[in-house]
Parts: structure tokens; sequence; C-alpha cells
């Protein structure tokens, strides 16, 4: 069978399955199996598919429509214009934290000490490394397995970062100037009805935020003042309608300064506030 037409099998296959978008799945799979650019996939399209290329398509075709996601599938995500290993140890790096990593740049100077909590992926303190040199990053984890995927991650985008394996601040002892964190907020009874590509394939302890959802922004900004500079930041990605609550949250434990940030689509994303001196 000719490329076309067995790209246009696996998009009948996803679409059948209920996958979205399942053109656009099906054509990053076979870029994935061919490593041929769209450019590339136009001028051979008619050419007959080579068939072990063709089995290789077809099974992570049957992979995706059982609806793993995407990015497990071939192993990375893009975020900030670096490539990302991923697994189902950590969530997926998404667009909309991409918010909170710029608005920590605004925030943050050579020399200072940056910490990132609940780091996963470590795309966010990775980032902030690769966007702002001269920093001191750190980064804490529960999870031994998102840390060797971090870990990974540093060592491949060629970053220096310290890693803590801990809950939250257990094994931190240090004060930092700025504190990011994409915490679990997803409240518990909510979780059920996530897709099944969230629900069922990324860890379930990066998404519960537990009762209400706010558990971790009640943590961490509660303890903060212990680990953070006078007049440092602490900045958070939010659920988007979670602004009002996060804000008295921060508001209670002494921050000042409070910001909320809207991401690409107008809703509410991040939610930053200055230690007071």
């Amino acid at each position: 069978m000719r490329f076309r037409e067995i790209c246009r099998e696996g998009e009948k296959r996803l679409a059948a399955a209920g996958i979205p978008d399942a053109a656009v799945d099906a054509w990053y799979l076979m870029e994935f199996v061919t490593h041929k650019s769209r450019a590339q996939f136009l001028l051979c399209r008619e050419d007959e598919m080579p068939e072990p290329e063709r089995e290789k398509y077809m099974a992570l075709i049957e992979r995706r429509a059982s609806h793993i996601p995407l990015q497990q599938i071939t192993g990375e995500q893009e975020f900030m214009g670096f490539s990302f290993m991923v697994n189902d140890s950590v969530l997926i790096p998404r667009q909309d934290t991409e918010i909170l990593v710029e608005e920590a740049c605004r925030r943050i100077r050579p020399g200072m000490r940056v910490l990132d909590l609940c780091t996963g992926s470590g795309c966010i303190i990775i980032s902030l490394a690769k966007l702002c040199p001269g920093i001191r990053a750190e980064a804490s984890d529960f999870s031994g397995e998102a840390l060797q995927v971090a870990r990974e991650n540093g060592a491949r985008l060629g970053v220096q970062i310290k890693w803590h394996k801990g809950d939250l601040f257990s094994e931190i002892q240090d004060r930092y100037d700025v504190i990011v964190s994409n915490p679990p907020y997803i409240p518990t009874a909510q979780i059920q009805t996530l897709s099944e590509e969230v629900r069922l394939h990324e860890p379930y302890q990066a998404l519960d935020g537990k009762e209400d959802g706010l558990y971790f922004y009640r943590e961490i900004a509660g303890r903060a003042k212990h680990y953070l500079k006078p007049e440092g930041w602490l900045l958070f990605e939010i659920g988007w309608d979670q602004a009002p609550e996060v804000k008295k949250i921060l508001k209670k434990s002494g921050f000042s300064e409070i910001q909320v940030k809207k991401d690409l689509a107008g809703l509410n994303r991040v939610v930053s506030g200055k230690m007071k001196q």
C-alpha cells in the first residue's frame, strides 16, 4: 500500500475509536515512524510504504486507538521550544503551563535561586534554567520515577539542576528568590470525569488535589515563608476557576501584590504573590 493510503487508514481507525483530531495524530505517527517531514511525505505519498514501516505504523495506531496519549507513544513533547522526554510517570507538559514559565521569567534575575515544587518532567525548572542563564535552579518531587525523567531531561538539555526527592519542602533547607509550582489541582471527585487519556494514562498522584483541589496551594503557601527570601515571589499554575480561592490563600499566608495572569484562551491560569518583608 502507498504512504497516502496507509496514513488515511490510520486516520479512519483513530476516528472510529473516538480520538479527537484523528487526522493530526495519524500524521504525527506517520512522521514519527518514517522520519519524513510534511514536504518529504508529499513527494513520496504515492510510493509503496515498506512493509516493516507499515507494520510499525499500524501497531502505533492501535495503541493510540486505545487512548494512550500520543506523547507517551512517541516519548516526547515540545514545551517552550524545547523537546522533553515523557512517559506514564509524569504529566505531559501542556501549553497552558508556558504562562507560568513566562511569568516567572519576568521576575527572575541572574544569580537568583529558584525552586520548582512538584516538578514532574522538569519542564518548568529546565525551561527557566535555559531561558534565564545564571540562576541557581532546584526542584523537588515526591516520585522517584518522575525525578528520573526530570534528570534525563536536564541532562539532554544541558542544564545544571539540583534535584530533591521529597514531599514538597521536606528535603529543602535553603531560601529562594522565586518558588514556582504546578501542583496537583483536580478535585478528587472530578478525576473520573477527565478524558480517558488523562484519567487512565497520566499519573493519578500528579492530578489529585484532594477534596477541593486546593490542598497543595494551602500547603505550599502556608509553609513558603520559611523558604522564600523577603520579597521573594511564589507563582502557581491554577485551574481556570480557582483564582479567587488561591488569591485568598496567598493573602492569608502573608503575600502581597497578588496577581492573576490569563492563558491564551482567556482563562485564569497563573496566580503570583510577593512575600511581605
